[in-house]
C-alpha cells in the first residue's frame, strides 16, 4: 500500500455516459472530480457500433467515438480521467471515504458518485463475441433500428425477452424467440401479447450452437434440448436478452441493492443510503439502460454531489 492516501472532493467511479456527464457538471462547478475509469473505459458504448438514437448526432455516430466525445469534452473542463480499478470501498466511517484502488492506492473521497453500468449476459459461446456488434446485440431499443423489415432472433424467455421480440415484431418481416425450456417465464401479460403477435414465433426446448456468418449475422444453428435435433434459421439479427448483470460487486453490504444487486436511491434523486454517496447510469437502472438516461442520472448526481458538499461547507 502506498503510505499517504489522496485526498479528493469528488470521486466518479466508472466512465461510461454517467460517469463522463457527472464529470462535466462536477468540473463545471469546480468539484475537480477524477473518474476512474474501470477496466472498460467508455463502458458498454465502446462495444457499440451505430449509435443513432443519442440526440445531437444528426447523422448518427459510433458507439467508441460517441465516448471519446463525452471524455474530451470532461476533459476540457479539468476532469483527471484516470485508467484505474477500484478494488475496496469503506463507507463505515467518514466522509470522507476510504477507497482502494488497484490494491495498492488509498484515496479519500468528500463525495463518490458510483457510475459503474451493468454488463448484459451473454450465452458464452465463440461465435457471439465475434459478432458482438455486426448483428449480435444485446439491446433491441438500441440497435432494431438497422433490422427494418428482416429477420431476426431473440433468445431468452423472461419480461426482457418478450419486450425485445414485441418491440422488434414491429420492425422485422419476422422474430423468432429461442426459449430453452417447453415454456415461457415472462408475465402472463407478456406472453399473452407475444401470442398475439403473428410475426413472432417460438422456439420452445432450444438452445443456440453457433451464430453463423463470417462478417455479419446470416443465420443460427439450434439444438432441440429434448431430441438432440439441429436446426438452422435464417436471420439477420441476433438478440441476446437473458439478463443484465449490475456491477456492484464491490458494493455488496456497503450501498443498499435491490435483489437483483442494482444500487438503491431515493426516489427523485441519485442519493444512496450511504450519505455523500450518489449512483448514476446503469448500476441503478433496470428498466431503460439508455445511453441518455444515463447521462441524465449523471448529471443529476453531480447536482446532488455539489448541494451535498455545499451544505457541508466542503470547499
Amino acid at each position: 500500500m502506498s503510505s499517504e492516501p489522496e485526498r479528493i472532493k469528488c470521486l466518479i467511479i466508472g466512465s461510461g455516459p454517467a460517469g463522463y456527464t457527472a464529470a462535466i457538471y462536477a468540473a463545471r462547478a469546480d468539484l475537480k472530480p477524477v473518474i476512474l475509469t474501470g477496466l472498460q473505459p467508455g463502458g458498454q458504448l465502446t462495444i457499440t457500433t451505430e449509435v443513432e438514437n443519442y440526440p445531437g448526432y444528426a447523422k448518427g455516430t459510433m458507439g467508441p467515438e460517441m465516448m471519446e466525445d463525452f471524455k474530451a469534452q470532461a476533459e476540457r473542463f479539468g476532469t483527471d480521467i484516470r485508467f484505474a480499478y477500484v478494488t475496496a470501498v469503506d463507507f463505515s466511517s467518514g466522509p470522507p471515504y476510504k477507497i482502494t484502488v488497484d490494491e495498492t492506492k488509498i484515496i479519500m473521497a468528500d463525495a463518490v458518485i458510483v457510475a459503474t453500468g451493468a454488463s448484459a449476459k451473454w450465452l458464452g459461446i465463440e461465435s457471439e463475441q465475434r459478432l458482438n456488434g455486426f448483428g449480435v446485440s444485446a439491446c433491441a431499443t438500441c440497435d432494431g433500428y438497422f433490422f427494418r423489415g428482416q429477420e431476426v432472433a431473440v433468445v431468452g424467455a423472461g419480461d426482457t425477452a418478450a419486450e425485445e421480440a414485441t418491440y422488434l415484431s414491429k420492425l422485422c418481416k419476422k422474430v423468432y424467440m429461442i426459449i430453452r425450456r417447453d415454456e415461457m417465464r415472462a408475465s402472463k401479460a407478456m406472453v399473452h401479447r407475444v401470442e398475439n403477435t403473428p410475426n413472432i414465433e417460438r422456439i420452445f426446448n432450444s438452445e443456440t450452437v453457433e451464430i453463423l456468418g463470417e462478417k455479419t449475422v446470416n443465420g443460427a444453428r439450434l439444438k432441440n434440448l429434448k431430441t438432440g435435433e439441429e436446426s438452422k434459421i435464417d436471420v439477420t439479427g441476433f438478440f441476446i436478452a437473458i439478463g443484465h448483470k449490475p456491477n456492484t460487486e464491490i458494493f455488496a453490504g456497503k450501498l443498499d441493492m435491490d435483489a437483483n444487486g442494482y444500487l438503491k436511491v431515493i426516489p427523485g434523486s441519485t442519493r444512496t443510503n450511504v450519505e455523500g454517496v450518489f449512483a448514476a447510469g446503469d448500476v441503478a437502472d433496470h428498466i431503460y439502460r439508455q445511453a441518455i438516461t444515463a447521462a441524465g442520472t449523471g448529471c443529476m448526481a453531480a447536482i446532488d454531489a455539489e448541494r451535498y458538499l455545499a451544505a457541508k461547507g466542503v470547499h
